[in-house]
């Protein structure tokens, strides 16, 4: 295999229409809103980023402790703790703007189709905002507690809510407890999502057999880290086969080896999540690593490899 030099490689790819220097996303939940990270290291070095879950009024979140750490991984349970989307737009997004000079990843979330929809039109008038990412996993108040994302007309009914008030990039991020996760997929692609992201986390529970009772406070919570890997890869795999826009990948992504196995099977960018929490400089390490692997593979620009595996 010939080996290439640092000027032969080529990270950078084209999401929804948006450029970015290479496919390393810190998701939403394990990189605050960016800018707590910048005290670390230079954040722009990152793709981008998909900013704390936000909805339209603030939340407290569920009550504590809230996440355990386990082997392999970790569960949470944090509740959507945010400072609802006027102090994102008042507060954060003007900290952000101090320290991160591309387009941001604005995960949205929310209890109704109404909710989500009005955060959006609140978000749309953000110029630093480049993509929505609608998270799918809430549950529905109007719809017996069920969440949006376990079912596909109503995950369709979100996202054609959302691309009614956005002309943004709009990708659904899709939760990995149904049974057959290209069914949602294909709804939201019919209902205009412009890109799919998943997964996000398993549900798991631990329980503590010294004080007889679950080890977080709301019993069950999502599970995440280096352990789910093998599913989302398997779950990018199906879904980047089943619909014709981009996937962005995600689920215990470590390290720049992970990045690229997801990659070969569909991931046009991969985001890292519980990683983010053990180290600071995570994906940083993750976007160095990144054309040093890939001279080593001998992968000149890194979009040739999207979906390889598909093929």
């Amino acid at each position: 295999m010939e080996k290439l030099t640092e000027n032969q490689v080529n990270t950078s790819v084209d999401l929804c229409g948006i450029r970015i220097d290479n496919p390393v996303i810190p998701a939403s939940g394990t990189f605050g809103y960016g800018y707590e990270f910048a005290k670390f290291y230079d954040i722009n070095e990152l793709g981008t980023f998909s900013f704390k879950g936000t909805t339209l009024e603030p939340r407290f979140g569920n009550p504590t402790p809230r996440i355990a750490e386990c082997t392999a991984g970790m569960i949470n349970s944090v509740g959507l703790q945010n400072p609802g989307v006027h102090a994102v737009i008042n507060t954060e997004l003007p900290e952000l703007r101090k320290v991160f000079h591309k387009p941001v990843m604005a995960n949205i979330s929310g209890f109704s189709v109404e909710e989500y929809a009005k955060t959006a039109e609140l978000l749309n008038g953000e110029e630093q905002i480049g993509w929505f990412e609608v998270n799918i996993s809430c549950p529905n108040v109007h719809g017996g507690g069920m969440s949006f994302g376990t079912d596909p007309k109503a995950a369709a009914s979100v996202i054609d809510a959302v691309k009614r008030v956005t002309t943004k990039p709009v990708l659904a991020k899709l939760s990995p407890n149904v049974t057959d996760v290209t069914v949602i997929a294909r709804a939201c692609e019919a209902a205009g999502a412009d890109g799919i992201s998943l997964i996000n986390t398993l549900l798991g529970m631990r329980f503590d057999i010294r004080r007889r009772k679950p080890v977080i406070a709301n019993t069950m919570g999502g599970f995440s880290g280096p352990a789910i890997f093998p599913v989302a890869l398997r779950m990018v795999y199906q879904t980047a086969n089943a619909v014709n826009i981009p996937v962005v990948g995600m689920g215990g992504v470590s390290s720049a080896e992970d990045v690229i196995e997801m990659m070969m099977c569909g991931a046009t960018a991969v985001e890292t999540g519980a990683v983010n929490l053990v180290d600071p400089y995570a994906s940083l390490n993750i976007v160095r690593e990144l054309p040093v692997k890939m001279r080593e593979l001998g992968i000149s620009d890194i979009k040739n490899i999207i979906g390889i595996a598909n093929k």
